[in-house]
């Protein structure tokens, strides 16, 4: 795999003028960036209106299926936006993603069973789906390698405020107007970034329009359609955990497996060196951190029994966090650690994991959870912004959509598994029981298996930093 930079989308001789904040990109990284921070408050809003969202719908053994439904369908909206975006740019699956995810945000805040908001949902990840990747194919077309850290330390630092004013916002409005608005509210909230980047993000493609045109793949997209597929069925066949259920286990499995195997580049499964494991350790990395995140605030107010706010604020420390380990990355010669900073990363995140189940002891103070997660914050920025970076380094310009797009497919992919994973422990020993302060011994050991996992899942990651350095003769 050839280390050739993504092809700017702004003339050679202009490219390295300024920042991203100087003249020539201002106005570009301040839209990306408001997109970035749209989908921040939803998702820590959404995260602190959960909780009550389950129960009020009835559907409390099916929490983790409302977070894991929408890393299934992002499964499909990815390579679909890859593929998108390689041959027409990536104007038009950001400006759809964008309306399809305000579109999903109504579906659930209107649901009127659990099934419907999990539906609703997976609507909101379509549209995410398409959103991301597109806005990674900005970041590699449109800006030069040495400017390329700095704007992933953005994309963390817009999840500062919402990190901040999210779970206060969203736990007010829960308790005071009811959850469904935290849903309802935030469609509103999709005219700025259009209006902000659409007039730069047209004058950029202008400038140089896609190179590879054609026709879609419609072979990738269709293994696309084979895993988001496989995965729903093997969500289903976890939520039912019966003898019936070994039939939808293993047309999971059997749609999954080989189109993932086709998807992804050769050799991610087995780790292999260079961007193969760049791809894998995106995937577990955000698997064990948001599979461990989801049920935080259901652990702080059943086990803890806080408000919806206070168990929001629990994770709060994590976004702010997040992006000053981004910004740390981004520093001058920090590209000569690479490696060291991945693995950092990923030792920080299994301590911060292992420190957040610590709460389940009932001495323990109830902010350890929020220190805990303000370290596994740190990790993350560091690590993430890290691998995305190494992952436009290591792709050709041709390849840039589709390697976006296998990056974040392994994202949404580590997420459904684990979530899932995280989803079936949970019932299978007892928590799916979970009602208010009827909390007992099985849920309480239901956190406790899940954090220890996700920590095991972390190490693992850990171990498996060193191999992102390519051969030499790649």
């Amino acid at each position: 795999m050839t280390t050739t930079d993504a092809t700017p989308l702004l003339p050679a001789a202009e490219a390295d003028e300024g920042g991203v904040l100087g003249a020539r990109y201002r106005a570009l990284t301040l839209g990306i960036v408001s997109v970035v921070l749209l989908l921040a408050f939803e998702a820590t809003a959404v995260n602190t209106a959960m909780p009550v969202a389950a129960r009020e719908l009835h559907g409390l053994g099916l929490y983790a299926f409302a977070f894991s439904g929408y890393f299934t369908s992002t499964l499909f909206a990815m390579v679909l936006a890859g593929e998108w975006c390689d041959r027409r740019g990536p104007t038009a699956p950001l400006f759809g993603g964008i309306g399809v995810f305000a579109v999903g945000l109504v579906v659930a805040g209107t649901a009127d069973r659990m099934w419907t908001f999990v539906g609703g949902r997976a609507v909101q990840g379509l549209g995410g789906g398409l959103v991301i990747v597109a806005l990674y194919v900005v970041v590699g077309r449109a800006y030069p390698e040495r400017l390329r850290p700095a704007v992933f330390a953005a994309f963390a630092a817009a999840w500062v405020l919402p990190s901040i004013v999210g779970p206060l916002v969203s736990g007010t409005v829960t308790q005071q107007l009811g959850w469904r608005w935290v849903f309802l509210a935030v469609p509103a909230l999709v005219v700025l970034p259009l209006a902000v980047m659409a007039p730069a993000l047209r004058r950029a493609e202008h400038a140089q329009p896609p190179a590879a045109g054609g026709a879609l793949d419609r072979t990738r997209i269709g293994l696309a359609a084979m895993a988001a597929c496989g995965a729903g069925l093997l969500q289903y066949a976890g939520e039912r955990r019966d003898l019936p259920a070994l039939l939808p286990l293993a047309a999971g499995l059997a749609l999954l497996g080989p189109a993932v195997l086709r998807l992804l580049p050769p050799g991610t499964l087995r780790s292999g060196r260079g961007l193969p494991t760049v791809i894998l350790l995106r995937g577990v990395a955000a698997g064990a951190f948001i599979a461990a995140e989801s049920f935080i605030p259901l652990m702080m107010v059943t086990e803890r029994h806080l408000s919806p706010t206070l168990a929001g604020l629990t994770l709060t420390g994590g976004g702010l966090s997040w992006a000053f380990g981004s910004w740390l990355q981004g520093r001058p010669g920090a590209e000569r650690y690479r490696e060291g900073l991945i693995r950092l990363g990923f030792v920080l995140t299994a301590v911060a994991i292992a420190g957040a189940a610590l709460v389940l002891w009932p001495a323990a103070p109830t902010w350890t959870a929020a220190v805990a997660w303000t370290v596994g914050g740190l990790g993350m920025g560091v690590s993430i912004a890290s691998i995305s970076v190494l992952m436009l380094k290591l792709s050709p310009p041709a390849a840039a959509g589709a390697n976006s797009a296998s990056l974040q497919m392994s994202d949404a992919l580590g997420n459904v598994l684990l979530v899932g994973l995280a989803g079936v422990l949970f019932a299978a020993l007892g928590g799916g029981s979970v009602a208010g302060a009827a909390a007992g011994i099985g849920a309480r050991g239901a956190f406790a298996v899940i954090f220890a996992v996700m920590t095991g899942v972390a190490l693992v990651g850990a171990a498996l930093a060193g191999r992102v350095r390519p051969h030499p003769a790649g």
